[in-house]
């Protein structure tokens, strides 16, 4: 019996070492090939350079315009989802009857689960004609569209961890509000929002990386022109695009042009990695605070 509990032990070590190995053979392959690349690429050029044409005659390898593309589109699907993602989210947990959450959690959550090239291609074929219909100027890859889609991507991550997180607060402190005198709308924003503040946060770091690292709806529907601006009414191209266009394979794959998705990867999992990081420590530092 105690072979067979020692077995399972050593087997349940293993499987949680999986995740550990599969990490730092990632970080390992992105930081060995990205130190080949900045071995002929200075890293202030890398940092400070405002173009990025590595696939042109003339090259420049600066990543700012690839960070421009990927902060203007997650700073727009951020500004798109939160306050909608929330909303709902107290909606859900206050206002709403047990039965109407129970029917309406689950079609949020079926969000989260379509395919993103299909969020791509409604970005392309109906939100952006129909942005231009209002915005006359607006080009037809662009910031703007894919944006706001992706905001429509990550509302269920945003909606469902913070539901959650208001659901966990003690009902007590909903009790002593209404005996206050408050309001069912004081109660929800000045009471319970506060007290489930940790997990709104949470939710909102989560979908920040989530949305940083999205591939399809930007590829399809941004274009693939990397540009140093914050005006989401011209094309752009993120970090994502740009790996993927590079791993096509047309580029050579011992060529220095091909060493620049390791690079940018580098980076987009250091950006990843901090609000990660982020999260955990918020997740630490708050979720006692209110119990």
């Amino acid at each position: 019996m105690r072979r067979k509990e020692k077995l399972i032990e050593v087997l349940m070590i293993c499987c949680s070492f999986v995740t550990i190995l599969t990490t730092a053979g990632i970080i390992l392959i992105l930081t060995v090939e990205t130190v080949k690349f900045f071995s002929e690429v200075s890293i202030i050029h890398f940092v400070t350079d405002t173009q990025w044409t590595p696939l042109f005659t003339e090259k420049h390898y600066g990543i700012l315009p690839l960070l421009s593309g990927t902060l203007l589109t997650t700073t727009i699907a951020i500004l798109f989802a939160v306050p909608l993602g929330l909303i709902i989210a107290v909606y859900l947990n206050e206002y709403a009857s047990p039965r109407f959450t129970a029917f309406v959690k689950p079609i949020l959550e079926v969000l989260a689960a379509i395919p993103t090239v299909v969020y791509g291609f409604f970005a392309l074929q109906f939100v952006t004609p129909s942005l231009q219909k209002i915005i006359p100027d607006l080009n037809g890859f662009n910031a703007l569209s894919p944006g706001l889609v992706m905001g429509v991507m990550i509302i269920p991550y945003i909606t469902s961890l913070s539901e959650d997180s208001l659901r966990a607060v003690p009902r007590s402190l909903r009790e002593a509000s209404y005996g206050m005198g408050a309001t069912r709308f004081q109660t929800a924003f000045r009471v319970m929002v506060p007290a489930a503040s940790s997990g709104i946060i949470v939710s909102v770091i989560l979908a920040v990386s989530r949305a940083l690292g999205e591939t399809m709806i930007v590829a399809i529907a941004a274009g693939q022109q990397p540009k140093l601006t914050f005006n989401p009414k011209e094309s752009v191209e993120t970090i994502t695009t740009y790996i993927v266009q590079v791993s096509m394979g047309d580029v050579p794959q011992d060529s220095l042009e091909f060493k620049t998705i390791f690079a940018a990867g580098l980076t987009l999992f250091v950006f990843t990695f901090i609000l990660n990081s982020l999260s955990y420590w918020t997740r630490s530092r708050f979720q006692n605070k209110y119990e």
